[in-house]
Order: C-alpha cells, then sequence, then structure tokens
C-alpha cells in the first residue's frame, strides 16, 4: 500500500485537493474502495484550514505526516507568492532528501520552488502564472507548455484539471494501464490527455473557424489504431491535406501526430498487455504498430521492459 500525504496549507484550493482525493482515496466503482494507495491530509498543525473557496477545512494530521509518506501531493494556495512557513519547507526538504515523490497541482508548484526542489529541474503550472514564477525562480527549467512534468522523484502539473491527469498518471506508473483507465473512467475523463496546455491558452481569434475541431478525427484514431496507421490516414479522415493537418493538429493538441499517435498505441499495448492473453504479435497488430520490434522498442523507452516483462510484472 502506498502511503499518499496530501498538504492543506492556509488558502489551499479545493479543486486540486480534490483532484489527489477523487485518485488516491476514492478508488473506482460505487463502493469507491481505494485500490493501492492510502491517503491521509495534513496541514501545517491538526485543525482548521482556511480555503478561499467559502468554506473551510478540518485537518487532523500536523507535518509529521509528510515524514510517513511514500507520496506527498502539494495542491495550489490562492495567493502563490506568499511566503510559505519554513515548517513546511522543511519537512519537504527532508521528504526529498529520504527519496519520497513530491508531486504538485497547478500553482502548488510555487510551494517546490520555494523549497528549492525544482532548482535546475524541469517543472511546469498554471500557464496564466509562468510568467511571475519564471521571474521568481530562474533556476527551474519552466515548461510552460506541458501538462504535467515527472522528473522521477518531483512531478509538477499545469492548471486545475490538469492536475487529475498527473494523478492518473502517478496510478498507471505505479499500478499500471489498466488501474488508471478504471480509475478515469469512474471519473468521467479520458485516462491520458495528449499534448499540452498550449492548447488552452488564449489565442487572438479571427472568428470562427469554418473547419470545425479534429475531435471527430481524434475520436476515430484512438478506436481504430490499425486504421490510423500514419498521418496521412488521419489528415485523410479529417478531409485536409497533410501538411493543414498537421499545422492544425499542433494548434490544437499541442503535439505532433505522431507524437500522439505513438502513445495512443502504447497504451492500447499496455492494456492489452495487462487484461488479455493474446499473443505479443496479436497486441502490436491491434495496438497499430507495425511490428512487434516497434512495440518493443516504444514499451522499453516508457518503462524499461519488454512485453513479456511487463506483463510478468503485472502478474506477479
Amino acid at each position: 500500500m502506498i502511503e499518499v500525504a496530501a498538504l492543506a496549507l492556509d488558502g489551499v484550493m479545493t479543486f486540486d485537493l480534490a483532484c489527489a482525493v477523487q485518485t488516491f482515496r476514492h478508488g473506482p466503482g460505487v463502493t469507491g474502495e481505494p485500490v493501492g494507495f492510502a491517503m491521509r491530509t495534513c496541514g501545517v498543525r491538526p485543525g482548521p484550514v482556511w480555503t478561499p473557496n467559502g468554506f473551510d477545512l478540518r485537518v487532523e494530521h500536523g507535518l509529521e505526516l509528510l515524514a510517513e509518506a511514500d507520496l506527498i501531493v502539494v495542491p495550489g494556495i490562492g495567493l502563490p507568492t506568499l511566503p510559505t512557513p519554513e515548517p513546511v519547507l522543511d519537512a519537504l526538504r527532508a521528504a526529498a532528501d529520504r527519496g519520497t515523490t513530491i508531486a504538485s497541482i497547478c500553482i502548488g508548484a510555487f510551494v517546490l520552488a520555494q523549497a528549492g526542489l525544482l532548482d535546475d529541474r524541469p517543472a511546469t503550472t498554471h500557464w496564466g502564472y509562468c510568467d511571475q514564477f519564471a521571474e521568481l525562480y530562474p533556476a527551474v527549467k519552466l515548461d510552460p507548455t506541458a501538462l504535467y512534468v515527472d522528473d522521477g522523484d518531483i512531478l509538477t502539473s499545469a492548471g486545475l484539471s490538469a492536475g487529475l491527469d498527473l494523478c492518473l498518471h502517478l496510478v498507471r506508473r505505479e499500478l499500471g494501464a489498466a488501474a488508471a483507465a478504471d480509475l478515469a473512467r469512474w471519473n468521467v475523463v479520458p485516462p491520458h490527455r495528449e499534448g499540452g496546455q498550449a492548447q488552452y491558452i488564449p489565442k487572438p481569434m479571427g472568428g470562427p473557424d469554418p473547419h470545425g475541431g479534429l475531435a471527430a478525427t481524434l475520436t476515430w484514431a484512438a478506436a481504430n489504431p490499425e486504421a490510423a496507421r500514419d498521418v496521412s490516414a488521419m489528415a485523410a479522415h479529417a478531409l485536409m491535406s497533410e501538411r493543414t493537418f498537421i499545422r492544425r493538429f499542433k494548434a490544437e493538441v499541442g503535439a505532433t501526430p505522431g507524437a500522439w499517435l505513438d502513445a495512443q498505441r502504447l497504451g492500447r499495448a499496455r492494456e492489452l498487455l495487462e487484461r488479455t492473453d493474446l499473443p505479443v504479435e496479436a497486441v502490436a497488430q491491434r495496438a497499430g504498430f507495425g511490428s512487434v520490434t516497434a512495440l518493443r522498442d516504444h514499451l522499453r523507452v516508457a518503462t524499461g521492459l519488454t512485453p513479456s516483462a511487463y506483463r510478468r510484472s503485472l502478474r506477479h
């Protein structure tokens, strides 16, 4: 069981905190029994915690909980530039020194940056705060386009719902793609969103887009990986030239079509390896990879394992 501590500081954004609750405290299904995680919430001390959302919270644990956790989740606070209490920063630094995994949601990255945990490391935060963050913490390798950044023991997410993307990523990382897919299905969200937050940043508009979005083609490609064999097939489905399709895809999704297709195929392959006894050759075909070699190469980059070893690791 992975012990999770969610840190609720005064001013905590309750949406951010709820992302952790929905992921690590409530499992899929009507009963909501958590699977693989045990989450508790703490503050600077036990007692009431003020929120900017019209109500207060009450936590039962203080900072000592951080010393017991395998994973610490740090939601954002309403005024991210406020100084974080020094005992909090000390507790986070001590946890990092022990090798505890620490993840921030949205502008919770400001807290990790204050603790010095993001220096010389890649990170992200809500796009609306990126300029302010970069000015305050120039030593951080800020990626303002990412939905989330996994740097091993330190993870950061972009704003609001990207926190749920990050939490589902942690479930996928720890328990596998099938567990993340089940939880995402129950929460009525996609198990994995491709692209980055660049697609959500306001841009000057020259009027409504007469051609509509790419949602229909994305849905088709995700459901038919064998048919969506390459960019040309996707462009044909969208009734566009490849050049126009690639440009539109990057603008709407924030990633290249090839990278998006590879991620869809890999996610499908991981689910098939976890849920079925299909031969690896059949998994590669159904997931849309051209060969077992291509599946093996992509899976090894993502997990460090061959398809057979990956299947065994989830069934020990």
